[in-house]
């Protein structure tokens, strides 16, 4: 076809009179594209008129169209992520009640009134009141950075140990919980037993514990209990080996205590140990080899690397131990102003001693370490593993279940013999996984420990 003959012979367009009104009624002209009527507007072209609603080509409109749903998809996935951060906050304060909550009761009235829980007795706050005789001072056992404990006794006749959680410590409910979660997950002769606790919705949050009479192992070596040659040396023998079987035991269920102190290894009439204040702790996955965590701790006892990396592993609590057995060596505190300033923390005095041979200016004088020469080379080996325990690097330590088996097998080469009865915990019990229930009775935490002081079998 010759578009220059037919422009000028003209040609003749047709459309719909009523739709080219409307066309310029809107403000268009009409026109057409190839055989397709269009109204020309300001803007792109419509299909009508230019006020049809079509305002936009389709390319605009598919623009606009995909542009609304990635906005959108967006959106979701923000929500999404904040409700799992918010839902993953709640669990770690709330999972140990939720989990089997269709077993229980469901409304929050009911659970205040509930009986137990998980194998936890849940008290009234007025109930823990009246047994304290309303936190009397003269009650206190002790206090502490993050709440105060004191004796009270149940209408049941029984004497308990009643944690109080100051209400200005921000971290609190985690520790609580942390409480809670892991001694009802765990059955140990030396781990105090929790009886119970009320609501983390309650106005204060209460723990109760087992009463264990005789205070701690700082109490006895340097404290209010001190007196000279008070623990023999076979009882500090003992205390150890309990101590580094709680803390074995606590590593092999996958738990670091995180505050290993001689004033948290409380001791019973019979100076058997009860390891305590779990606050602190941290259920440590299966699959990893740290976690990282800013350094929390007492002073004197804190991982130096654990302090440096913010890496915590189960040879952060092997180092604190290491701090212990050096305090049952010497009676002295861990950390102690008054002394040189290169001997103020006990750790680096101790390793200064050892690397100088000069270990018997470490040991406390009565307990016959230049006499008896059984004594001598048990705390020789002792201040030996000690050494280890204390090693900056944390590979340089050894395992918690290497000490222990260490602590047995100096004090059998010595002439030592612990006479202690175990109650006999089944194989598939000794490491409680996480994802287990914790015991369904109080009877679970009621059990009878039969422990005796280490006595000697044989004297130099």
């Amino acid at each position: 076809m010759n578009f220059t003959d037919v422009l000028r012979k003209g040609f003749v367009l047709e459309w719909s009179e009523d739709d080219c009104n409307d066309c310029k009624r809107s403000g268009g002209r009409c026109g057409s594209v190839g055989d397709e009527y269009i109204c020309f507007c300001p803007d792109p072209p419509h299909s009508k008129t230019c006020n049809d609603g079509d305002k936009l080509s389709w390319g605009m409109n598919l623009v606009i169209v995909f542009g609304a749903a990635g906005l959108t998809i967006i959106a979701m996935v923000l929500i999404y992520f904040i409700y799992r951060l918010y839902r993953n906050r709640r669990y770690t304060m709330s999972s140990w009640i939720s989990r089997n909550i269709s077993s229980h009761p469901s409304s929050m009235s009911d659970l205040e009134n509930a009986v137990t829980i998980y194998g936890v007795r849940i008290f009234k706050y007025s109930e823990l009141e009246k047994a304290t005789n309303y936190f009397d001072s003269k009650k206190e056992l002790g206090d502490g950075g993050f709440g105060a404990v004191y004796q009270g006794k149940l209408r049941d006749g029984r004497v308990v140990a009643v944690k109080r959680l100051y209400e200005h410590n921000y971290k609190r409910v985690e520790q609580f919980m942390n409480e809670v979660e892991i001694l009802t997950r765990l059955r140990h002769q030396n781990l105090v037993s929790l009886y119970g606790c009320t609501s983390r919705h309650c106005r204060e949050l209460l723990l109760v514990y087992e009463y264990i009479p005789n205070g701690t192992v700082a109490d006895h070596l340097h404290g209010e209990q001190a007196k000279p040659g008070s623990l023999s040396w076979n009882t500090r023998m003992s205390i150890a080996i309990q101590t580094a079987s709680a803390l074995s035991y606590l590593h092999a269920s996958d738990v670091i205590h995180r505050d290993v102190k001689t004033n948290n290894i409380l001791l019973d009439s019979n100076f058997c140990v009860k390891v305590a204040d779990f606050g602190l702790s941290r259920l440590f996955p299966n699959d990893v080899t740290h976690v990282s965590t800013a350094p929390q701790g007492t002073a004197g006892y804190v991982d130096p690397e654990y302090h440096e990396s913010y890496q915590l592993t189960n040879k952060s609590d092997v180092y604190s131990f290491g701090v212990v057995l050096i305090e049952l060596i010497s009676s002295k505190p861990a950390v102690d102003i008054t002394r040189h300033r290169h001997e103020i923390n006990l750790s680096s005095m101790a390793i200064n001693k050892i690397q100088n041979n000069a270990l018997h200016e470490l040991v406390d004088p009565f307990l016959g370490f230049e006499s008896d020469s059984m004594v001598r080379n048990t705390i020789t080996e002792v201040a030996e593993l000690a050494f280890q325990c204390l090693q900056s690097e944390q590979d340089m330590r050894p395992s918690m279940e290497k000490v222990l088996e260490n602590l047995k097998r100096i004090q059998g080469e010595n002439g030592y013999s612990e006479n202690t009865e175990e109650m006999e915990i089944p194989a598939d019990e000794v490491v409680l996984s996480k994802s287990d229930p914790p015991p369904l009775s109080l009877d679970s935490v009621n059990v009878n420990w039969i422990c005796r002081e280490t006595t000697p079998i044989a004297s130099s």
